[in-house]
């Protein structure tokens, strides 16, 4: 990944979560809490530029100048699989908006189906979290961008957050919204013809929520 926009952690307690989390037999409780855990250093790296405004306060020893964070922050999971990103940002942004849009990929085409959005007439916050724990072709990612970008979100106020991605589907994103800042665990270099990450994590809906078929 050449550009400059897209950043991937490289942590050690990342790439043993992450590794935790590409095996078979992880089971969906430990899955559900390496996605929390991977969340909840993404959205602590996409935050460290968000601007702050300073109040005077009080300490039992003397008084000090202490900091908020000024933007409103919205979080928008895609459905379902961001649900297991979304706590994590929630305990970094108790007060943040949470808008979910429901997206699925059709089997066959591989393109986006949009089925669920319920955003407000205008949007109340500055700055906009998309969660998306992977990023296979890059067409739900996008088509979620495109939705918050006609909300009234611009680009330079959206962040993407993503635990795995490929690279095929991050340069499809990359080319549609190369403005777009990118935040990502990992990057895994195919697709499988059904286009999926390889080797990848399988399908995260499943694994999160245990509805896996034998």
């Amino acid at each position: 990944m050449s550009n400059k926009r897209c950043h991937v952690l490289s942590h050690p307690l990342v790439n043993a979560r992450l590794s935790q989390l590409r095996q078979t037999n992880t089971s969906s409780k430990d899955f559900r809490e390496g996605i929390h855990d991977i969340s909840l250093i993404l959205g602590i790296e996409a935050s460290r530029d968000l601007e702050e405004e300073t109040f005077e306060g009080q300490t039992p020893v003397g008084p000090f100048t202490g900091t908020t964070i000024k933007p409103k922050v919205g979080l928008t999971p895609i459905l379902r699989a961001g649900l297991g990103m979304t706590d994590a940002l929630l305990s970094l942004f108790p007060t943040a908006a949470v808008y979910h849009l429901g997206l699925y990929r059709e089997k066959v085409s591989l393109q986006p189906v949009e089925y669920y959005s319920k955003l407000p007439p205008v949007p109340p916050v500055d700055t906009c979290f998309i969660l998306d724990p992977l990023v296979a072709t890059g067409g739900t990612a996008c088509a979620a961008l495109a939705m918050i970008i006609d909300w009234g979100v611009p680009i330079s106020r959206i962040k993407l957050l993503v635990v795995l991605g490929s690279e095929e589907g991050l340069n499809h994103v990359h080319a549609e919204y190369p403005e777009l800042e990118i935040w990502v665990a990992a990057v895994d270099p195919k697709l499988t013809p059904e286009g999926l990450i390889s080797p990848g994590l399988g399908d995260t809906g499943d694994r999160l929520f245990n509805t896996i078929r034998v």
